[in-house]
């Protein structure tokens, strides 16, 4: 260190005298010391034991030579002092105390004058430097401050998205972004926000989408709608939800439509054929291609019509029968009649006009003059009547009489045994001419095991006709004629049988169907074959599950006219083999696997007028070796397949089930 130094760093002069301020040098080092002891924190307190060392360094070398050196006279320096590098030091309030000195020589007391404002102008700087340090320390304190802000803020932040509170992680971020602009970490916490809330809104809407169409799968449309609205509500514009929502309207419209199908279906059942039209109508109204409507407001008009025309041919019928009557048995009055009971069956002038001429033959009724329908049968001979009550009976029944068997009507009187029994009844070779009515024949159970079953009525080479009847819930087939019998049925229902609805079995048979109905039977609705003849005509063969009517007679007449075959799981009308007869004005809709088949060994019946529209295979399929004019007159369109497929090579058809174990027991 040199002189000049040291006189720099105690705030001397070049010509002032250290000797003469050598005790207000003392008392400034020993407050610099005090501020060193006070100082806590350690940053502060190493810089001011710099600034202390310095001093007494200085201090030190002044002491060990005190000459002050030669005044050389020059011009007044305009150099700034030098702003000491020591670290801020409060100001200190420096007191001396007040000393006796005795008056010297003026030139004596200059020196010490300047000294003392020397020392003052040192304290002032030393305070300044020390307000200025103050100030650093203040500044540093903050920015230490706002670091441990920020970094409690980031952590808060990424918890808060940890746990998807976007809002308050948000709010942390924008907090981080004024205390640190444009930093990395805000950045980043807003992206991951974005991230999340984009991940959570595609993990909402995947739910409740998935939630509503596995309820719309399900046909539980409330509950899809309210699965897909928790989504719209939220996110209105999302358009996978809007799909979903349209197809659940669809799918609620289209709940709507077939219930008002079925409502116009069983009014067309009921024979309330003007409900059944109004509604139709009303279902058109909203959609005028609506094929189903279409179909029953036709089968409803031409129903009306032909009751128009039953009912005059029933008044003729009946004033036949009453012109005959004599107050005796007359077989033709009594036939008249009951064929005018038929065309007009809710008539009560000709119900009663049938009791009457009826009761000239024997009655028989059960309970009141037999317990059981059994013991009447045994009792009965031709022309008999035999009256059942409202009541659930047991079979097996065998009639082997040209009796009457009247139930209460088809939902009132119901006759039924086991499945593996036998058939509820059995119509033997000596009813040449039984009459059956208003009862339903049924299996207690269903039974579809092995390959022999019972049907639920047999008519084995006998003569019968059943009108009013229900055939349903068999083992077998609803009704099968054998041996060369012989059925006439009219208004009747076959359905959910394990076989056909209705059969005819082998040479000689004879089944004659007309407006009845064979519905979700396990096979055929209607089936003929092994040379069986068939007459069917204006009947509704539905959602069977082969085809709606399967002809195959050999060289018997086949006459199917007029009849709805419709969705059916193969085929609506399946002609195999005829002798002769036609097929005309049938509609084969809407069946899966095609509309008409036609086989080569049916060449010879004509196949006009028949409609023959929607169905999911080819609308018609002719054998190889037909002629495709042969049937340019019916109206195939709009089937998916193509309209009619020519010349296909079609397998042979299989065996038909019998009905062994009915002929075995009867």
């Amino acid at each position: 260190m040199t002189s000049h130094d040291a006189r720099r760093i105690l705030g001397l002069g070049p010509d002032d005298d250290p000797r003469l301020c050598l005790e207000e040098l003392r008392l400034a080092q020993e407050r610099i010391a005090a501020l060193v002891r006070g100082v806590s924190d350690p940053i502060l307190a190493d810089r001011y034991q710099e600034g202390l060392l310095e001093f007494e360094r200085a201090l030190d070398f002044i002491c060990e030579f005190p000459e002050a050196p030669e005044i050389e006279i020059s011009p007044p320096s305009t150099e700034k002092l030098e702003v000491l590098p020591l670290i801020a030091i409060p100001a200190l309030a420096i007191e001396s105390e007040p000393a006796d000195i005795s008056p010297i020589a003026p030139e004596s007391r200059a020196p010490r004058r300047r000294t003392v404002f020397k020392f003052i102008w040192i304290f002032m700087v030393l305070t300044a430097i020390g307000a200025g340090l103050s100030y650093y320390q203040n500044e540093e304190r903050k920015i230490l401050q706002r670091q441990a802000r920020i970094a409690l803020l980031e952590r808060e932040g990424l918890g808060f998205v940890e746990n998807r509170r976007w809002q308050d992680a948000s709010r942390v971020f924008t907090e981080i972004d004024a205390l640190a602009p444009n930093s990395e970490m805000v950045r980043l916490g807003r992206r991951s926000i974005e991230v999340g809330i984009t991940e959570e809104q595609t993990q909402f809407i995947g739910y409740w989408t998935g939630q509503a169409i596995a309820e719309l799968e399900s046909v539980r449309l409330d509950e899809a709608q309210a699965a897909i609205r928790r989504v719209l509500e939220k996110f209105p514009a999302d358009a996978e939800a809007a799909a979903i929502l349209a197809r659940i309207t669809a799918a609620r419209a289209s709940q709507s439509r077939d219930a008002a199908i079925s409502d116009a279906r069983k009014q067309f059942d009921d024979r309330k054929w003007d409900e059944a039209i109004r509604a139709c109508r009303l279902i058109l109204s909203n959609n005028p291609n609506d094929t189903d409507a279409q179909s029953i407001l036709t089968e409803s008009t031409a129903a009306l019509e032909k009751h128009s025309t039953d009912q005059a041919n029933a008044k003729k019928l009946f004033d036949q029968a009453i012109a005959r009557d004599q107050g005796q048995f007359d077989a033709q009055a009594l036939n008249w009649l009951r064929d005018a009971a038929v065309l007009a069956p809710d008539n009560p002038e000709i119900a009663a006009r049938l009791e009457k001429m009826a009761s000239y033959t024997r009655t028989l009724r059960v309970p009141e003059d037999f317990a059981t329908p059994a013991e009447a049968l045994a009792a009965a001979r031709d022309r008999d009547r035999i009256v059942l009550s409202e009541q659930i009976w047991k079979g097996v029944l065998v009639v082997n009489a040209a009796i009457e068997l009247q139930g209460a009507g088809f939902a009132k009187t119901i006759v039924e045994c086991s499945a593996t029994e036998g058939s509820p009844i059995t119509i033997g070779p000596d009813a040449k001419g039984a009459r059956i009515s208003g009862i339903t024949f049924r299996h207690e159970s269903f039974h579809a095991l092995g390959k022999d079953r019972f049907s639920a009525a047999l008519v084995r080479g006998g003569i019968a006709t059943f009108v009013d009847c229900r055939f349903i819930d068999a083992s077998g087939h609803g009704l099968v004629v054998t041996e060369q019998g012989s059925a006439n049925v009219s208004r009747c229902r076959f359905a959910d049988n394990g076989w056909n609805g209705v059969a005819a079995i082998g040479k000689g048979s004879v089944l004659d169907v007309r407006d009845s109905e064979a519905l979700n039977n396990f096979e055929h609705g209607i089936e003929t074959w092994a040379g069986a003849g068939a007459t069917l005509l204006n009947n509704r063969c539905e959602a069977n599950c082969l085809n709606g009517i399967h002809i195959d007679n050999g060289t018997a007449a086949a006459i199917v006219d007029g009849n709805q075959l419709i969705a059916n799981r193969e085929f609506g009308l399946v002609i195999d083999s005829a002798g002769g007869g036609k097929i005309t004005n049938n509609v084969a809709r809407s069946n899966l696997l095609g509309g008409v088949v036609i086989r080569a060994a049916a060449a010879a019946l004509p196949v006009t007028g028949n409609q023959v529209t929607l169905n999911l295979g080819p609308g018609m399929v002719l054998e190889k070796g037909l002629v495709l004019n042969s049937y340019a007159v019916n109206s195939v369109t709009k089937n998916t397949a193509q309209q009619i497929l020519a010349d296909a090579n079609l397998p042979e058809p299989e065996e038909p089930k019998e009905a062994l174990p009915d002929l075995k027991d009867h």
